[in-house]
């Protein structure tokens, strides 16, 4: 990767908003909400979000804090795309309080929209232009000269790892390509705050982990990033605080790791039985483990020491085709907390 290419370091806060009426002084909370201003990038409080008699986003508060990579997971449908719609300033509150980069998105939409990075579930780059062309025509929507607009785009497409790709026509890009080419123009304005919507649903394995190479880069240099998404993995690998939204509310809140300790066990072990053998267990399974849960293919139990349970399971005469001992991951909160059932 390039040295040169500059990224925002949100270390510093952000600018104040233009100046107001103050708040009264002796108003009950206007100290509180002073000083979360200037500690938040993002600030919710009972944050909701209806379209007619649907509640998409119900009354939900959180913060995000600046250099951190927050993120929003759950089922489709969960609410995840109207909050980061909210955030972005394309999609008004319906009720509760929401601050982005210090500033009111209903008084200052386009002055926060200056200032963000927005990369959304689907690609909206144009096909008839070429790769570096498509960079250079975002950064003159925000002012940049040709000139400061072509030095952008060859370093984010270093960044990216497209600068052998710049004068291809999109069209002929795999679709992790265009993926990437849509972050690179998300950061031509060099953002004080990144948006992604689920950034690497429908990418293969190797394109996703790519991206996430490239997200974590950005992270390392203070980036403020703030993301969707339903893959356990990749908020694991992103995110150093999340929520888990389901049903339009925050089920739970915090790292990954402290999501695993406190809804989970360190490790599970995984049972697989013969066919029909799984239907006839009845009082075997009993307390050998903190949680048991029954699928139709398996067994999980939840415990600190899973071979421990293991050799329990065996001297009490259970014979299993497969054993499986793994450490708690993410996907086990996230099942537990939204549970199996698919919704559409």
């Amino acid at each position: 990767m390039g040295g040169t290419i500059r990224v925002p370091m949100t270390t510093s806060l952000p600018k104040a908003a233009p100046e107001r009426a103050p708040d009264d002084p002796a108003a009950p909370g206007a100290t509180e909400r002073a000083s979360a201003a200037t500690e938040s990038l993002i600030r919710a409080r009972g944050l909701t979000k209806r379209f007619g008699d649907f509640t998409a986003v119900d009354a939900i508060d959180f913060d995000v804090a600046p250099g951190e990579s927050f993120g929003f997971l759950g089922p489709n449908g969960a609410g995840k795309t109207s909050t980061m719609r909210m955030i972005g300033c394309v999609s008004p509150i319906t009720a509760g309080e929401l601050s982005v980069l210090g500033l009111d998105p209903a008084r200052d939409g386009p002055r926060i929209k200056a200032r963000l990075g927005v990369v959304p579930q689907q690609d909206t780059l144009d096909m008839e232009l070429t790769v570096r062309e498509n960079l250079i025509i975002y950064g003159r929507y925000f002012d940049l000269s040709r000139k400061e607009a072509g030095r952008r785009a060859d370093e984010l497409l270093e960044f990216v790892q497209l600068t052998d790709r710049s004068k291809a026509q999109v069209e002929s890009l795999s679709g992790g390509m265009k993926r990437r080419l849509t972050i690179a123009r998300s950061l031509v304005n060099e953002p004080d705050l990144l948006l992604l919507d689920e950034p690497t649903t429908g990418l293969d394995p190797q394109a996703r982990h790519l991206l996430w190479d490239r997200l974590y880069r950005l992270k390392q240099r203070g980036v403020t990033l703030v993301l969707t998404t339903h893959y356990m993995d990749e908020a694991e690998q992103l995110c150093d605080r999340l929520v888990i939204m389901d049903k339009a509310g925050i089920a739970a809140e915090g790292s990954p790791k402290e999501l695993i300790e406190q809804y989970s066990t360190r490790e599970v072990l995984e049972l697989r039985f013969p066919v029909g053998v799984l239907e006839t267990l009845e009082t075997e399974l009993d307390g050998l483990a903190d949680r048991i849960e029954r699928l139709p293919d398996r067994v999980l139990l939840y415990a600190d020491d899973g071979e421990a349970v293991a050799a329990v399971a065996h001297a009490r005469g259970l014979r299993p085709e497969t054993v499986l001992v793994r450490r708690s991951s993410l996907e086990d909160v996230f099942l537990r907390l939204t549970g199996r059932t698919l919704i559409e």
